[in-house]
C-alpha cells in the first residue's frame, strides 16, 4: 500500500480506548496518519493526551464542531460517548471528512437513516470500528469453513473478566478526569434518554425500563463485536428462538433455518478473555480465538479440528493452529481505513452493514422482553 499521503486526523474523545490504543497506534502509523486535533469535554484530558501524540503537538478543543470543520483535518476518529457517535459522525460527513466511528455506530434505525443520508450527500465515507473483522485470522477461518451451506452448528462466545484487569497490565496508564461542565453531563443524559426511547419504544416495541436500557447498551457495546463478526461469518439469523438477557451473563439461541447458533456473552470475575466463534461442518470444526485488544501483540488464532487420512487410507484426526500475524487488530483496522480513504474504497463495516446490528438488537430485545415479532 502506498503511503505517500499523510491523513490528518481529528480525534474526538480522549477516554480509555484513545489513551490505551488509538493515540499510540496512530503514532506508530506515522507514515499513514498524523493527529492534528484532539477534542474532549475535559480540558484536563486534553492536556494529558496532547503530549502523547507523535509529531507536532495537536490543537485541542472542547468542541466537536471545531474539529469537523477544520482545514487541518482530513478524517475524524470518533471515540467519545456512544450517544454522540451519530451526531458527530453526521457533522464530520457534512464537512466532507472521512470518519471512523467506534462501535456502536447507532442503536436505532432513525440514526442509521440519518447517517446514510449524510454519507450520500458527502464526498467522504464512514467506517465502523469492528476491528475483529479485519484480523487475517478471521478471514482465514472463513476460508477454512468454505461452503456455508454445510454448516451444522455454531457457537459465539464472549465471556470476559472486567476490562480493568487487562487495561492495568497494558503499560499505558490511562487516567480519568472529572472536570466536565454540568451542561455536558446533562446533554449526555438527554441524548441517552432520547436514543433509548427511540429504539425501545418507537422501533422495537419493548418496555422502557432500567433493565431494557441496560441491555440495549450492553448489546451495543460488548455484544456488537461478536454479533457483527457472527453476521460476516455465517449471515444474519432468521429468528431468535430464545433469549435470556440478564446480568452478569446472557445467552440466546439463533435459528438459521438449517442449523442453530448459541450466543453467550457477559462479564465474569475470573480474569480471562474467553472470546471465540466456533463453526461445525461435517468434516471440520473451525474456531477463531480472540484475546484482549488492550494488550498489544496477543495473537488471534484459528484452530481447525478435522478428519485426516492415513498412509493406507484409514481415517484419523488432526488439529491445526494457525497464527496469521502478531499485528494487533487496531493497527490492521487503521490500515484498512487508510486504504479506504486514499483508494476510494467502500468500507465493508459501513453504515449499511451496521443497520443489521440494529436488526439483531431488535430481535434479541423482543425475544427477551416481549414485543412484536
Amino acid at each position: 500500500m502506498s503511503t505517500n499521503r499523510t491523513i490528518h486526523v481529528g480525534l474526538i474523545g480522549c477516554g480509555e480506548i484513545s489513551q490505551v490504543s488509538h493515540i499510540a497506534t496512530l503514532g506508530n502509523l506515522s507514515d499513514y496518519f498524523q493527529i492534528t486535533y484532539l477534542c474532549d469535554v475535559s480540558q484536563a484530558a486534553l492536556e494529558h493526551c496532547a503530549p502523547k501524540v507523535h509529531g507536532p503537538r495537536p490543537k485541542i478543543t472542547l468542541f466537536a464542531s471545531e474539529v469537523c470543520s477544520s482545514e487541518d483535518v482530513d478524517a475524524v476518529l470518533i471515540a467519545n460517548a456512544n450517544a454522540f457517535h451519530t451526531p458527530h459522525a453526521i457533522m464530520a460527513l457534512q464537512n466532507n471528512k472521512h470518519v471512523l466511528v467506534e462501535k456502536p455506530l447507532a442503536l436505532c434505525y432513525r440514526d442509521i437513516d440519518a447517517l446514510e443520508a449524510a454519507e450520500r450527500d458527502s464526498s467522504a465515507t464512514l467506517l465502523v470500528g469492528y476491528m475483529r473483522r479485519y484480523a487475517p485470522a478471521f478471514q482465514q477461518a472463513m476460508a477454512e469453513v468454505g461452503d456455508k451451506s454445510k454448516i451444522q452448528y455454531a457457537r459465539v462466545r464472549d465471556i470476559i473478566g472486567g476490562n480493568a484487569f487487562f487495561v492495568d497490565q497494558s503499560g499505558t496508564f490511562p487516567r480519568k478526569f472529572d472536570d466536565i461542565n454540568q451542561s455536558n453531563i446533562e446533554s449526555l443524559h438527554v441524548a441517552n434518554k432520547d436514543v433509548a426511547f427511540q429504539a425501545l419504544r418507537e422501533e422495537f416495541d419493548v418496555p422502557l425500563n432500567d433493565t431494557t436500557v441496560q441491555f440495549l447498551t450492553l448489546l451495543g457495546g460488548l455484544g456488537s463485536h461478536d454479533l457483527s463478526a457472527m453476521r460476516e461469518a455465517i449471515g444474519i439469523p432468521k429468528a431468535v428462538k430464545a433469549a435470556s438477557l440478564q446480568m452478569p451473563i446472557w445467552t440466546a439461541l439463533f435459528d438459521y433455518g438449517s442449523f442453530p447458533v448459541v450466543y453467550e456473552s457477559g462479564i465474569n470475575g475470573v480474569p480471562v478473555f474467553d472470546a471465540h466463534i466456533e463453526i461445525y461442518t461435517p468434516t471440520k470444526i473451525v474456531r477463531v480465538n480472540y484475546d484482549t485488544p488492550y494488550v498489544r501483540g496477543l495473537p488471534i488464532t484459528v484452530t481447525v479440528r478435522e478428519l485426516s487420512e492415513g498412509p493406507n487410507g484409514e481415517q484419523g484426526f488432526q488439529e491445526r493452529t494457525i497464527r496469521a500475524t502478531y499485528e494487533d487488530t487496531y493497527t490492521l483496522e487503521f490500515k484498512e481505513w487508510y486504504g479506504c480513504i486514499v483508494e476510494g474504497r467502500k468500507p465493508k463495516t459501513g453504515i449499511e452493514d451496521a443497520r443489521q446490528d440494529v436488526e439483531l438488537f431488535k430481535m434479541l430485545m423482543q425475544s427477551a422482553f416481549g414485543g412484536k415479532a
